[in-house]
């Protein structure tokens, strides 16, 4: 019954255009702010989930390392551990440095991942070779897999077309003195047998080899590794980190197990905040419809004094007339909101389809990348209606406290 008396206010004719336009502006308000909110989240989902996956192709499903200093070493039990493990699939054994890679005048500072032949298996770095293929040689004849940018930096030609082999220079553990760079490096020619490119942060920084040749250069023997990647039988991050936590328990205290997030905590940390934050920001413009909601039921209520009079003449109490005016506060809300999530969902339909809006410079797409997730639309009806709510409270209030009378 209050609803339908909210209705007939809304939607009847007022003596005062006034009331009218404030009451169009407040819905235009309204719709403003939810589609903003919904187009800005869900063009953070699309660029969270593109980041992720491009992080899920290089970053394996879980990763061991030592409790303690920087070398894994799987004793039998721990190793038979990983091999029984019906919930992972494939594990792979890597050992990193940072080094030097020089061919003739260019040099570029790397990070080396001597990885063994389980590694395609366990990351998808192998369906981002853009040029020549994954293999790593053998410690003999290793090879080398280069980012993009690292290719350009050192000036790298694949296989046949190399007129001179890049040289690795990696820190010798054994050097007696570090001012000799004779002493302090061990250097290796190097065969360029592919090339990746995943994103910027990847392609500047990474160089694939054979595992035993860095365990060769390093002096470490064939049981050392610097950690162990794992490729796992789960469908999501809560399914993964079930595993991972009964891995940590069988393996014991001296290894940690983490996740993919764990690997990379402070990125998808500073992407949830920069989400949340832009969200507060964008609540804001509901701040301001809010206001003219505010105004819209001052001047309702003016505009209504006789029939709020009538009605408690009738019988209704401050409760009822109360009501009645912020159902008319919901009423804006949900032409409001519901007209802005409508247009919301259209532009980002528009954009998922046909790539309207394109992004400048260089990345790994061309275009704003658009995800809509339900939790948004949840969390945007909720803010509306609880703007609306506190909003229409104040004129609603005002108008059950006030003493009318018939009399003229």
């Amino acid at each position: 019954m209050n609803f339908l008396f909210a209705w007939r206010y809304f939607k009847s004719k007022k003596s005062t255009n006034a009331v009218n336009i404030i009451a169009y502006i407040s819905v235009i308000a309204i719709m403003v702010g939810t589609a903003a909110l919904i187009l800005v989240l869900s063009v953070f989902n699309g660029f969270e989930s593109l980041v992720k996956n491009l992080y899920s192709d290089f970053y394996a499903d879980a990763k061991i390392i030592p409790a303690k200093g920087k070398i894994l070493q799987l004793n039998n039990t721990a190793l038979q551990t990983l091999q029984t493990n019906k919930q992972v699939a494939y594990y792979s054994f890597v050992v990193e440095e940072k080094a030097l890679l020089k061919n003739d005048t260019y040099q570029s500072t790397v990070v080396v991942k001597g990885v063994d032949d389980n590694y395609a298996s366990v990351t998808n770095i192998a369906k981002h070779i853009v040029r020549g293929n994954f293999f790593t040689g053998n410690v003999h004849e290793p090879s080398i897999v280069v980012g993009g940018g690292i290719e350009n930096a050192v000036n790298i030609y694949l296989g046949e077309d190399a007129y001179t082999l890049p040289t690795l220079y990696l820190p010798n553990k054994n050097a007696l003195s570090f001012t000799n760079l004779n002493d302090a490096f061990l250097s290796y020619n190097v065969l360029p047998t592919g090339v990746f490119n995943i994103q910027q942060e990847f392609d500047n920084k990474y160089v694939f080899t054979n595992l035993r040749f860095m365990q060769f250069m390093l002096d470490m023997d064939s049981t050392q590794y610097s950690y162990a990647e794992l490729k796992l039988h789960a469908n999501n991050d809560k399914e993964a980190k079930k595993i991972t936590t009964q891995l940590q328990n069988d393996l014991g205290k001296n290894f940690i197990v983490q996740t993919r997030y764990e690997q990379n905590k402070s990125l998808y940390s500073i992407m949830q905040m920069e989400k949340w934050i832009i969200y507060g920001i964008l609540s804001l413009i509901l701040v301001v419809a809010a206001f003219n909601i505010i105004g819209s039921l001052t001047m309702l209520v003016l505009e209504k004094q006789k029939d709020i009079a009538i009605l408690k003449a009738m019988g209704a109490n401050d409760n009822t007339i109360k009501n009645i005016f912020i159902n008319n506060g919901f009423i804006l809300a949900i032409i409001g909101g519901g007209i802005g999530m409508i247009l919301a969902s259209l532009i980002c339909w528009l954009q998922i389809k046909f790539k309207l809006l394109k992004l400048g410079g260089s990345f790994v797409v061309d275009y704003y990348p658009v995800e809509m997730r339900w939790q948004d639309f949840v969390l945007v009806i909720a803010t509306v209606f609880v703007v609306a709510l506190i909003a229409s409270y104040i004129p609603a209030s005002k108008a059950a406290k006030e003493k009318l009378s018939l009399k003229s």
